[in-house]
């Protein structure tokens, strides 16, 4: 059975010392809940070590937002995948439409950032989407479809099943606009079908696909009713203990 996920993004957001507050607060809020989703957190990659410390992991994943795609050598200012396992992390997310965007990141890069995640035995939240033109001009089937490919139907079955998907409307990513529930589930059960097109129904139907695109405690619950969405990758609202445990709460 596919599991239910919230993960929060943190982004470029909150000093050190902000971010363990928060991590406790979320940690804290945690303690005595038993949410009917998994939980994770990826943050900075200058809180991981800190954070690590504060957190109990049987109740609440930490990720880094991004890896290098080398394992160590001359690389200036880079985070390798070891670095980031290192830490105490689990998780790491790649492919976010931002590091697409603004750093030029292309499935050939992702191809090797995954082999990296999965060596150092970190489990990998990688990030499709369509930008807003994509989606006016009705490619974003094909546009998703080929981030998919390009960037991860090398990998084997097994490998591939080791994968949470984030699906992320880029159109939808701090502008306050969301996917309806029926466009988030189109593009969901779209996504799954690829899926299992390549690798067969089974382990199309244990992949966690999660909604990004500015999910909030109001709307979370209507999208996580869908059948094929499996949680959310939440960017502003997880920088709210409140706010992100509401969205955690939204599984009925």
């Amino acid at each position: 059975m596919r599991k239910n996920i919230v993960a929060g993004n943190w982004k470029m957001n909150t000093t050190l010392p902000e971010g363990v507050k928060l991590a406790k607060e979320v940690n804290a809020a945690l303690a005595n809940a038993t949410p009917k989703c998994d939980v994770i957190i990826a943050v900075p990659f200058t809180h991981l070590a800190s954070i690590n410390e504060v957190i109990d992991k049987s109740k609440l994943g930490l990720g880094a937002e991004n890896c290098a795609d080398h394992r160590s050598g001359a690389y200036t200012g880079e985070v390798s995948a070891p670095m980031v396992a290192s830490t105490g992390a689990t998780y790491v997310i790649l492919g976010h439409s931002e590091r697409r965007q603004y750093y030029g990141e292309t499935s050939e890069t992702l191809k090797e950032k995954v082999a990296l995640a999965f060596e150092s035995g970190l489990t990998p939240i990688f990030c499709i989407g369509e930008v807003l033109e994509e989606r006016e001009n009705g490619t974003y089937f094909d546009v998703v479809k080929a981030q998919i490919e390009d960037a991860l139907f090398h990998l084997s079955a097994e490998d591939f099943s080791k994968i949470i998907l984030a699906y992320e409307p880029v159109w939808a990513i701090g502008t306050g606009k969301t996917a309806t529930d029926d466009q988030a589930q189109e593009m969901h059960s779209f996504i799954r079908n690829v899926i299992a097109e390549k690798y067969g129904k089974e382990v199309a139907d244990n992949t966690s696909i999660l909604y990004g695109g500015s999910c909030k405690p109001s709307n979370a619950k209507a999208l996580f009713a869908k059948p094929d969405v499996d949680g959310g990758l939440i960017g502003g609202a997880s920088l709210d203990a409140e706010s992100f445990m509401g969205i955690v709460n939204a599984f009925e």
